[in-house]
């Protein structure tokens, strides 16, 4: 504690003391809170692109169990895939196992600008379009 500012017999901390404690805490803050949202918004994204990683793994189990799927008709939760809270995970576009698309979305809660991520298949080659923050 600061001597200069306490007279003889006193005891806690003087004003100026709490002052100072209170504006560290802040500075902290101030440079704390913005980091903390960006990893939120990182980890957000980072569950939509697995989740269109994960559908299209079991998209691909699906199709080694059931070599003649009709069109549209892509199962993969019966592959074993469910999806992550907040996520939406669609199959569309379904015309036969070389040609479909996986699309994943994200909850608007999160607030991020791109939240969606989607997996393209098309004449059996895979193109990923991922979510950004």
């Amino acid at each position: 504690m600061l001597k200069i500012f306490r007279k003889k017999g006193q005891k806690g901390f003087t004003l100026i003391e709490l002052m100072i404690v209170v504006a560290i805490i802040g500075i902290l803050a101030a440079i704390a809170i913005p980091q903390f949202i960006q990893y939120r918004k990182r980890g957000y994204v980072a569950t939509v692109n697995s989740d269109a990683r994960n559908a299209y793994t079991a998209s691909v189990a699906y199709l080694v169990d059931h070599t003649a799927v009709a069109t549209g008709s892509g199962d993969i939760a019966a592959a074993g895939y469910s999806p992550s809270s907040n996520v939406t995970t669609t199959l569309s576009t379904w015309t036969d196992s070389a040609n479909y698309t996986i699309t994943s979305t994200g909850s608007s809660a999160w607030n991020l600008t791109t939240s969606t991520a989607t997996m393209g298949v098309l004449s059996g080659v895979v193109t990923m379009t991922g979510a950004k923050p």
